[in-house]
């Protein structure tokens, strides 16, 4: 490959896999499923459950098998009206015991992602909080906390998905923890840059992260009330998740509101992630000028809030896509200071024990979608539409030597030809350069979820296997996790199965109370080291959990090929 095609390879092929692969779903075609049950009823009547009194107001739970849930506490005020599109204020202070036994308004959203999220919603008053905990006020130290962040590409999802209970417990074989979950300002609500609104001396563009930073603070307050410990605070989620846990280690913002850090498929960073103020200036200027709010003063502002939500959601997208305006996380210069790959290559970061890692097979996740939106394709894949697909997404010498790398005849399908190098671009060759990059000033551990046979919650689709998918790995920590109103997991785990939840259950546990997986010691699990032939990751698997190198994680995901292209090691 002659130079100035890898340069060129480099700039746009990524950002084309990205939009093409995952985060914001923009290729979906829709589709209508019958609906399935929730993880429990939230119309069930509860009975009189505990009471724990908080900063603003005391708020009544119940119990379900040991566990105290705490659904549905404001954190923030309803960020609605003049409060929209500024960060999080403070929620109005009541007296009486709030029936805390049902989850918050899910906040607004459109795209689904199959069957990932949904029900869509228009209700601006969203900002809510859980809390699982097996304990109440703090007796002595109390526990460990892990606060949660729901994936969904920063345009969907919602905590109501997540039953933590078992994280409560800490399982067979982990540490009782207390859990708390959120819903965080989504899409153009939550990701928006324009100049009317960034000239208001406040922070801006990232108003999502900043209802996450809230959550923090509201937990620094009031978490001790149900027996947690405000000193060791754990903050991780999945995918986007993921990413705004990223968000939070960048933010100096969020600098000692949590003190260990979690990414869950997975540790990421460059432009393509955490995108330059630019890019969402740009984005949010044609949104406005879409909705008819032309200018950049303050008429603009009132403008913009003056907007229904439905029509804010019009814009966003539909069920099926993500319109052209819709961003993410940006390196606004407050929240964000700066760019990812420049913080972590410096250290100029939130320093913290990090745990984090990636499913094996990531973006069969985005065939799954493919194929629920489409219906089962007339022919599967061949193996001239995978090349086609191939070139029509990189320059012609770097459509060539992706072709060369993953020759179809390597693989079980030209479909999973074309997720291997997709996962291995985007995800899997990212977190490993991530993770070395974090190794030089803290304790890293680094995991792969490697089980080929987890019940998968999308319907059965004629020839498509999730193996390793994205999202897979959910179920074996918040259980029954099935995504959305939509999703059914196919079967409920086995024994071995079992057996693998109730270890990274364990892990998850220990890790938010020590900063160690493994609680102490360096086994099962071992801190990640570059060293050659020495453990590094740890496998995730049935029937046992087992380690592997660097080397063979980097050889399995052809980052010797990767690295250069996307500029690593160089």
């Amino acid at each position: 490959m002659k130079k100035h095609e890898k340069t060129v390879f480099a700039s746009s092929a990524p950002r084309k896999a990205m939009t093409r692969a995952l985060l914001l779903g923009s290729w979906l075609a829709a589709g209508v499923l019958s609906t399935a049950a929730m993880a429990w009823d939230q119309d069930e009547e509860r009975e009189e459950g505990p009471v724990v009194k908080t900063a603003d107001g005391p708020v009544r739970g119940f119990v379900r098998d040991g566990v105290s849930e705490f659904l549905g506490i404001p954190y923030a005020a309803p960020p609605v009206g003049a409060l929209r599109w500024m960060p999080p204020q403070p929620v109005e202070p009541w007296s009486e015991p709030r029936k805390a036994t049902k989850f918050g308004h899910t906040c607004p959203q459109v795209t689904e992602l199959g069957a990932f999220a949904g029900p869509s919603s228009l209700t601006e008053d969203c900002l809510y909080l859980n809390v699982f905990t097996t304990r109440r006020g703090a007796r002595d130290r109390g526990n460990a906390v892990l606060v949660w962040i729901h994936g969904g590409g920063n345009i969907d999802g919602e905590s109501s998905d997540y039953d933590a209970s078992k994280l409560a417990t800490g399982g067979p074989l982990g540490t009782p923890t207390v859990v708390v979950t959120l819903n965080y300002r989504l899409g153009l609500f939550g990701f928006l840059a324009h100049p009317a609104l960034d000239s208001e001396n406040h922070p801006f563009a990232n108003y999502g992260i900043l209802d996450i930073q809230a959550v923090l603070q509201w937990v620094q307050r009031n978490i001790e009330a149900f027996g947690g410990d405000p000193g060791r605070v754990a903050l991780g989620g999945q995918s986007e998740g993921a990413l705004d846990t990223g968000a939070n280690l960048l933010s100096p913002l969020a600098a000692k509101l949590f003190n260990r850090a979690l990414f869950q498929s997975a540790p990421v960073s460059g432009s393509l992630f955490y995108l330059p103020l630019s890019v969402g200036v740009t984005a949010g200027m044609g949104f406005a000028r879409a909705a008819g709010c032309q200018g950049e003063d303050s008429a603009a502002a009132a403008c913009l809030r003056k907007l229904s939500a439905p029509r804010i959601l019009q814009l966003q997208g539909t069920p099926n896509a993500s319109g052209p305006y819709v961003t993410g996380p940006m390196v606004d210069g407050t929240i964000i200071p700066i760019a990812a790959e420049t913080a972590y290559a410096t250290g100029q970061f939130n320093k913290m024990p990090i745990m984090g890692g990636n499913t094996q097979n990531e973006l069969t996740f985005a065939n799954a979608i493919t194929e629920y939106f489409s219906g089962p394709p007339q022919i599967p894949m061949t193996a001239a539409q995978y090349e086609a697909s191939i070139r029509s997404s990189y320059p012609p010498g770097a459509a060539d030597a992706v072709l060369a790398e993953y020759p179809v005849s390597k693989y079980p399908s030209p479909q999973l030809a074309s997720s291997a190098a997709s996962t291995d671009l985007l995800l899997a060759c990212t977190a490993r350069h991530v993770v070395h990059l974090w190794a030089k000033s803290v304790p890293v551990y680094q995991y792969e979820f490697n089980y080929q046979n987890a019940p998968y919650y999308f319907p059965e689709m004629p020839g498509f296997v999730p193996l390793a998918s994205h999202t897979i790995d959910l179920q074996f920590l918040f259980s029954n996790w099935h995504g959305g109103q939509l999703g059914v997991n196919s079967r409920s785990l086995n024994a071995q199965e079992t057996m693998l939840s109730d270890e990274m259950v364990a892990a998850w546990t220990n890790f938010a109370r020590t900063g160690n997986p493994n609680g102490s010691g360096n086994s099962p699990w071992p801190q990640f080291t570059n060293q050659s032939g020495a453990p590094a990751i740890l496998s995730e698997n049935v029937p046992s959990l087992s380690t592997f190198t660097d080397a063979q994680f980097a050889a399995e995901h052809h980052c010797a090929f990767w690295d250069p292209i996307l500029g690593y090691g160089t």
